[in-house]
């Protein structure tokens, strides 16, 4: 064999291929990443190679200590890596070899087919677990930013309308909540994640006896209840990527959530809502408005998310059409993996950073939740509460906002009850079918009447503390409710 031929070659070949070919199939320019998992698995592969005897310990000595070394040089930055070994796999092999002539022994019932599916479910494993506690920390500054402004009240939108009083603590939980969500769903990936590959050769094994279940055990290959996880079928195992489509999906739904956070944080932070400020070194100018201060970070969060569901587009697409087994497409797959976990893990971070460095504008949300309109609703239920069926209270509240709107002001308490009076008293109970207390032409002229004077009960319609102390159901964004889901989203992230 030509001496400048990759050792992947063999002596089918001739002589090496074309400079362009090899630029062209190389992956160490982005693999290399994968070093400290396949010195890992190439360690506990040999330990499994001496139990059933193809290597003696000396031998396994010598390659442990070798990969040690090579391990400490990788990441002093001191190794050199060559394109014309092709990957990562063969980079370090051949290396292993020159300085331990053991070395050449290690690939034995091994190839890179089960060898890279391997180091990637090792790399995506350790991604998994750093990337839940990086979501664990984003969740806790929502909280804490939820309970340093436990009592400031906001409205809360639908449409981007105007429509009923929330905490801000409540609408800032709805994101721990979606996170959560996250969370399961990459711990469920991780399962499927922590399966071993390995031993399922280039796709029909080997005739060696080797102990799958040992080399598992060595790389943590295991459930929670301590049994071995090995792939059932060589067939699927070398060619199986479902795990990393599985955990591009899980991370585009992270992005969704990311996106939409970072979305109510800018326009929180813009002057028409002036509800936050987020500190200086988490904001960026403009090289031509002197007065800018820009929410890039969370611009940003909201414009990678086109990126990460493109890696997810770009799995799926490679592997529609992939015959059975191992195909060269598949090294296509590792970039798009290493993008959706680098970008969903400093996305995270960093929202995390600029939360924790962000102050309420307490004042500002004060003034926009003074809205009595945010309240209709809350007299839509008082008419319901008299024996008013609903329909006909929205459509009674409905009339008196739009009066309001032409001929009243909206910010008046006195104008809601007079165009109230109004409607109530002309409505004809025979035709609505009016219930109890407002049963007749009687009651209902009565009940008219009472509303000339504002009780107490009609006048905490409007008053805001009254209103959110009502809302004391589970999931509500009662005052009660929403001190009880901070102290619970505390716990449990302590």
């Amino acid at each position: 064999m030509n001496k400048k031929s990759p050792v992947s070659r063999s002596g089918r070949f001739a002589s090496g291929p074309a400079a362009d070919v090899a630029q062209f199939t190389e992956s160490i320019s982005f693999d290399w990443r994968l070093w400290r998992h396949d010195i890992l698995g190439s360690i506990a592969h040999a330990t499994m190679l001496q139990k059933i005897g193809v290597l003696k310990q000396n031998e396994l000595s010598a390659i442990i200590k070798g990969l040690n070394q090579i391990a400490k040089e990788i990441a002093a930055g001191k190794f050199k890596w060559k394109p014309e070994l092709e990957d990562v796999h063969m980079n370090i092999e051949a290396e292993l070899t020159k300085r331990v002539p053991a070395g050449a022994k290690l690939h034995t019932a091994r190839s890179r087919n089960d060898q890279v599916a391997l180091d990637i479910r090792l790399w995506l494993r350790d991604e998994i677990t750093l990337l839940l506690g990086e979501i664990a920390d984003l969740q806790r500054a929502l909280v804490a930013l939820g309970e340093k402004n436990a009592d400031v009240i906001i409205p809360g939108y639908t449409h981007l309308q105007r429509a009923q009083p929330v905490y801000l603590a409540h609408h800032l939980l709805a994101y721990v909540e979606m996170l959560e969500r996250d969370c399961e769903r990459l711990w469920d990936c991780h399962s499927r994640v922590n399966v071993c590959p390995l031993g399922s050769g280039a796709i029909a094994g080997s005739t060696l006896p080797l102990d799958r279940a040992l080399v598992a055990k060595l790389l943590g290959f295991v459930n929670a209840s301590g049994q071995v996880q090995l792939t059932q079928n060589s067939m699927d195992a070398v060619s199986d990527r479902d795990f990393a489509v599985e955990f591009c999906a899980a991370g585009a739904l992270l992005a969704v959530h990311l996106s939409r956070l970072a979305e109510d944080v800018i326009l929180w932070a813009g002057a028409e809502f002036n509800f936050i400020k987020i500190a200086d070194a988490y904001t960026t100018g403009s090289s031509l408005m002197p007065q800018k201060k820009n929410p890039d970070i969370a611009e940003l969060a909201r414009g990678k998310t086109g990126r990460v569901f493109g890696n997810l587009m770009a799995l799926l697409t490679l592997l529609k059409g992939l015959p059975m087994t191992y195909n060269r497409d598949l090294q296509e797959d590792k970039e798009r993996l290493f993008d959706t976990a680098d970008t969903v893990r400093a996305t995270t971070r960093l929202m995390a950073a600029m939360l924790n460095n962000t102050k309420v504008n307490k004042a500002a949300c004060a003034a926009a939740a003074s809205d009595p309109a945010l309240l209709a609703t809350d007299l839509a239920d008082y008419l319901v509460k008299k024996g008013m069926p609903f329909r006909q209270a929205h459509h009674v509240v409905g009339a008196v906002v739009a009066d309001i709107e032409k001929d009243g002001d909206m910010t008046k308490r006195s104008d809601w009850w007079t165009f109230l009076i109004k409607h109530l008293g002309a409505l004809n109970p025979e035709v609505h079918n009016l219930k109890k207390p407002i049963q007749d032409e009687v009651a209902l002229h009565a009940f008219v009447k009472s509303q000339n004077k504002i009780s107490k009960e009609t006048s905490e319609i409007f008053d805001l503390q009254h209103a959110m102390a009502k809302r004391n159901f589970t999931g509500a964004p009662g005052t009660k409710e929403v001190a009880k889901q901070l102290a619970r989203w505390r716990k449990q992230l302590s």
